[in-house]
């Protein structure tokens, strides 16, 4: 059973996410709090596995509570909620230790496919919508004269091929075809990527590849 926490400032939106939620075989809603300050101190007693987070709340926003969350371990996983513009603190959360982002509007099948995706250790990151997110903070990332981080040395370059993928949204089983590859084999790059790079998860990956500088935002769209 996978134990999902709701926090949102608005009631009403809690309880259509547990309405959907609770309806499934294998989810239960343990908890909802209603600030960034009252989820961090439910998931500190333990007890759930997936946060879906809103950003924008009193006391505490959502950035600030995921990264005390994912300060604390490994569990919970952070799904932060976001208006169809994307909020400007999307990009915070996600450096902060979210798994992925889902719009508000989402559709309940595409709902209960991210929480499964990151109970199971992966995260929710569509390309389209990363790249429109990081098209909002292109200013503010390396160009490509930069030079690139010490750490990218110690890549293969398979793996470095791997990176640049994953950074561009897509799947390993997508990876495993634009390579010619085993998806089993892109499992194992991606993996040594992760430690390498002391990178959390495909999330991370994302935003180590844009702000190092290895891709941009017009890059990802070839």
């Amino acid at each position: 059973m996978i134990r999902v926490m709701l926090v949102d400032d608005q009631a009403l939106l809690r309880a259509g996410f547990r309405m959907v939620l609770n309806a499934q075989p294998d989810i239960e809603v343990v908890a909802e709090a209603g600030d960034g300050a009252a989820a961090v101190e439910a998931a500190g007693g333990g007890g759930v596995d997936v946060v879906l987070m809103d950003v924008r709340m009193p006391v505490m926003d959502g950035v600030e509570a995921t990264r005390l969350i994912r300060a604390a371990g490994d569990r919970p996983r952070v799904l932060i909620l976001t208006t169809f513009d994307l909020d400007d603190y999307v990009f915070a959360a996600l450096k902060a230790g979210a798994s992925g982002f889902l719009l508000k509007d989402v559709p309940p099948s595409d709902l209960v496919s991210a929480i499964h995706s990151v109970h199971s250790g992966d995260s929710v990151v569509a390309p389209s919508t990363t790249r429109r997110l990081l098209e909002r903070f292109a200013v503010h990332l390396p160009s490509r004269g930069t030079a690139e981080p010490v750490a990218l040395g110690g890549l293969t370059a398979r793996e470095r091929e791997v990176l640049v993928l994953v950074a561009r949204g897509l799947s390993n089983g997508e990876i495993a075809e634009r390579l010619d590859l085993a998806e089993a084999t892109v499992k194992t790059h991606l993996g040594r990527v992760l430690a390498k790079l002391s990178l959390r998860d495909r999330a991370q990956v994302v935003v180590y590849a844009y702000e190092s500088g290895l891709v941009t935002p017009h890059s990802a769209e070839s």
